[in-house]
């Protein structure tokens, strides 16, 4: 599948597990045209996110987008996911590839580092992530990246390229118009009285950039 279009991010707070409301409201964005859906969880044990994993794998696959599970690569191998997104602190990008299967997607984050991309895309990584290129309410610590960035990685790269960090349907079209192939989500999606009709809106974006 081509790697392109809106990529969401589930929230531990955001999206909770309690009544299944994580599921409700993934099914909505997918409803809505995202392409990938990525399982981040900084804090709960293997253990309990299998059985939500398992079943994210399956809400995607039934609306064509793909499964991504952050940084937890055995996790990710536990329950069949399409791929892993991996970071500075997490497990290097080669092993990564030993671990998962051959047609495994592994994503990685390279802030505002283009050299960090190169070295990752010789390495095998199926995309790579800029940002943040707004301040984001997930991650306020995080150091702001330029929109230059996503038009030099076009150039000098050969993989999709996502741009990911307090993004808003308002700010997502700047974003197109550099280059990015995917944009990632989270607040934006989540905090939005309609989910479904929020990630129309990001799909029609790609559509008009010819991205879809």
């Amino acid at each position: 599948m081509k790697l392109a279009g809106l990529y969401v991010i589930t929230d531990e707070r955001l999206t909770p597990y309690e009544e299944g409301k994580i599921f409700q409201l993934v099914e909505k964005v997918l409803k809505g045209g995202a392409r990938v859906v990525q399982l981040r969880d900084k804090t709960n044990p293997d253990e309990k996110l299998i059985p939500i994993a398992e079943k994210l794998r399956e809400l995607c696959h039934a609306y064509s987008a793909l499964f991504i599970v952050n940084d937890r690569v055995r996790l990710a191998k536990e329950v069949s996911a399409d791929g892993v997104h991996v970071g500075k602190d997490d497990e290097d990008i080669a092993l990564v590839r030993q671990l998962l299967p051959k047609d495994a997607v592994v994503g990685v984050s390279c802030y505002a580092d283009l050299e960090r991309a190169k070295r990752a895309q010789s390495l095998g990584a199926s995309y790579v992530a800029f940002g943040s290129f707004f301040p984001s309410p997930t991650k306020p610590e995080a150091s702001l990246a330029p929109f230059e960035i996503l038009e030099q990685a076009k150039k000098e790269l050969n993989i999709p390229i996502c741009a990911i960090g307090g993004i808003t349907l308002e700010k997502a079209e700047i974003l197109l118009k550099h280059g990015a192939d995917l944009i990632a989500v989270v607040s934006d999606l989540w905090t939005s009285n309609d989910p479904e009709e929020r990630a129309r809106g990001y799909t029609k974006l790609f559509k008009k950039y010819g991205k879809l």
